[in-house]
């Protein structure tokens, strides 16, 4: 459901896109918005403090409000690349040995264990105790728990994807979904079409299975261009499409239904494989929006997510619908996993038959909705800030400074001061967004994390005027 300020937000800032007022401009007054949209004071006066409290928007005393920063420019490279093999940096790896992709310290304390957790936790252990003489001797069936599996498709139900457990199986996370997905529907040497910028996971998977890319351009607010994997397609055989819609990393971007629609008709007369990444939907802050999957008429979406984004990133369970490949998928999941943990799964399936991921998520959408406010505020007064995303859901935010800036130089020289940077160039097959860095808010902004994102800017400054010494 979209509340009518929610509304009133997506206008203004669609006017602000469209340079119907541009950064310094006076947005028309209280009284004439009321007027002109039909609403309360209270409702207008609820949006335009909402902007205010992004840092899109300033209040003046007895003037009114003006815009502050461009909001959420596109982010589109004019140029497509052909298809390439994929070699991911060795900063990916560095990153991940520092546990820092979500977060810029990642060894500070996260503070006490979340209600969700507490409840999930009491729950996986009734289902250990649960497990009867020789239970634990054998293997989950292949699809996975019976009843998690009912419980994803009751809650793919309420977001308007009609499903049947019979069409889900369980993995051990996301990734290993995606890994699924990508060995059923392609052979070595196929191209497959990725978002550009986009998830540096995927791009890992291409290059394991000897796969090559072909990078299409996304906005930071829509995500793929469907115009760009047009002339992708009529380019080069695609043989599949791997996309987030629903506030996609890095940029959060979520893609309206028109382009969900117009990218579907194209994988049809293309004969071409959609690879939906659906792993950040359950975090949008105002609503859960339908997967592509949802609108799929010919078998050819394979759904893939886990609870890794939305829940807990220590909980290793995914799951994967794979439409006419399903079959085939499920046999590749006994030669890669073989089974996953039967406890873990009926402990997960309780916590979701008990209501308790619908409380959790109630709660984790206004917490990160207001951590993504705060953000917003501090790359408002950011140096040489040319755009940055300001997402309606997942975990971070895509910043895009001026070409002289050079993020990738950065890196090390924030590692001096405790910092963990995430690169533009690592969400990119051929290197590019060097002046681009993702930033998180999947963690409190606490003295410490505030303290290392006032450092940031510095070392920008510095980046500007040429390498520190």
């Amino acid at each position: 459901m979209t509340y009518r300020y929610q509304q009133l937000e997506k206008w203004i800032l669609q006017g602000i896109r469209d340079q119907r007022w541009p950064p310094g401009e006076r947005l028309p007054s209280i009284r004439e918005l009321c007027e002109y949209k039909q609403l309360s004071k209270a409702t207008v006066m609820h949006a335009l403090q909402r902007l205010e409290a992004q840092g899109i928007l300033e209040a003046r005393p007895k003037s009114g409000y003006y815009v502050t920063h461009p909001a959420n420019t596109p982010s589109v490279s004019s140029r497509i690349a052909p298809p390439r093999p994929v070699t991911v940096s060795d900063l990916l790896l560095d990153i991940m040995q520092r546990s820092a992709a979500f977060d810029l310290l990642p060894m500070l304390n996260a503070g006490d264990l979340p209600v969700a957790m507490v409840s999930l936790n009491r729950c996986i252990g009734r289902a250990l105790r649960r497990q009867k003489g020789s239970a634990h001797q054998y293997y989950d069936q292949p699809a996975g728990d019976a009843e998690l599996r009912k419980q994803l498709a009751l809650h793919a139900a309420r977001r308007g994807w009609s499903t049947g457990r019979d069409q889900l199986c369980i993995t051990s996370g996301c990734q290993h979904a995606l890994f699924l997905a990508l060995m059923a529907c392609c052979e070595p040497g196929d191209v497959i079409a990725v978002e550009a910028p986009g998830f540096y996971g995927v791009l890992q998977l291409l290059q394991q299975l000897g796969l090559k890319a072909v990078e299409v351009p996304t906005t930071i607010d829509s995500g793929m261009d469907p115009e760009a994997l047009e002339q992708v397609l009529t380019k080069w055989k695609v043989r599949a499409c791997v996309l987030s819609p629903a506030f996609s990393t890095p940029s959060g971007a979520l893609m309206p239904e028109q382009s969900r629609r117009r990218i579907l008709e194209l994988a049809s007369r293309h004969d071409m494989a959609v690879i939906e990444d659906d792993i950040y939907a359950d975090t949008g802050f105002t609503e859960t929006p339908p997967p592509i999957k949802a609108l799929d008429t010919e078998e050819r979406v394979i759904l893939c997510s886990s609870f890794s984004k939305s829940l807990s990133r220590d909980l290793r369970l995914g799951w994967i619908s794979g439409a006419r490949w399903h079959e085939r998928i499920q046999h590749l999941k006994l030669v890669t996993q073989l089974a996953s943990s039967r406890y873990l799964q009926q402990g997960v399936a309780e916590f979701m038959a008990d209501g308790g991921y619908a409380s959790h998520l109630r709660r984790q959408r206004s917490v990160l909705s207001a951590r993504r406010d705060q953000l917003m505020r501090e790359l408002s007064r950011w140096p040489h800030v040319q755009s940055f995303s300001r997402p309606a859901g997942g975990l971070a935010s895509w910043v895009e400074f001026s070409p002289d800036v050079d993020v990738l130089a950065m890196y090390h020289q924030a590692l001096k001061q405790g910092v963990v940077l995430t690169p533009g160039p690592l969400f990119s097959v051929s290197g590019q967004y060097r002046n681009c860095l993702r930033i998180s808010f999947a963690h409190p902004w606490d003295e410490k994390r505030l303290e290392a994102l006032a450092k940031v800017p510095q070392l920008i400054r510095h980046a500007k005027a040429g390498p520190i010494l």
